[in-house]
């Protein structure tokens, strides 16, 4: 390799490894977001009390989002590469602002409670939405080669080290979210037993 060819392969090669570590944090914010959102149907399908208006809706519409968004997530972590880039470039800050306005409205309809799921789901809304930009301005090219053979790269280490790390905000993030759920009300914490202490 001549001198000229190295200097242009290397800040190609910095590109490609910053779009795979892009895509791997928007594929586990993507996943989180996903389950939080089903974590909102559930918990707005299993409220009990007065039925609130638009409560069905919203339920129906988190199942639909959520489902919709895993579904998404899957495929672009499977194809190196997102799809339907025009219609999620719609449809996420749609859902950012639907979450934004449950957030504020939530506050006085009884459902206060679902807040912080609410606002774990618009941050990670928030995080592919600006990856997705991130990884839409790259080259083609890039993704392309982001698909070839990416355990025998010397930037392998250095990728595990950028998924983990963006796993580690991801599920930070992801697990209050969860928690504040209905289902994460009534989970058992680790370490307990449902059939109490045992007498000796």
């Amino acid at each position: 390799m001549t001198t000229s060819q190295a200097i242009t392969a290397a800040p190609s090669g910095q590109q490609t490894f910053r779009a795979d570590a892009v895509r791997l944090f928007a594929g586990f914010a993507g996943l989180g977001a996903a389950a939080v959102n089903l974590a909102v149907a559930s918990s707005l399908i299993a409220a009990t009390g007065p039925a609130l208006p638009g409560r069905a809706a919203g339920a129906a519409a988190a199942l639909l989002w959520g489902a919709g968004l895993l579904a998404w997530t899957v495929a672009g972590l499977g194809r190196g590469r997102f799809p339907l880039s025009r219609t999620s470039a719609l449809l996420l800050p749609a859902a950012a602002a639907a979450h934004l306005a449950a957030l504020v409205l939530g506050m006085g309809s009884g459902m206060a409670g679902l807040g912080i799921s609410h606002l774990a789901a618009l941050l990670l809304t928030l995080m592919i939405l600006a990856a997705t930009s991130w990884l839409g301005r790259s080259s083609p090219k890039l993704h392309t080669e982001s698909c070839q053979n990416a355990a025998g790269r010397p930037d392998a280490g250095r990728l595990l080290a950028a998924a983990f790390a963006g796993a580690l905000l991801v599920a930070a993030i992801t697990t209050p979210g969860l928690a504040a759920s209905t289902a994460g009300r009534f989970a058992v914490p680790h370490g307990e037993h449902t059939g109490g202490h045992h007498a000796h």
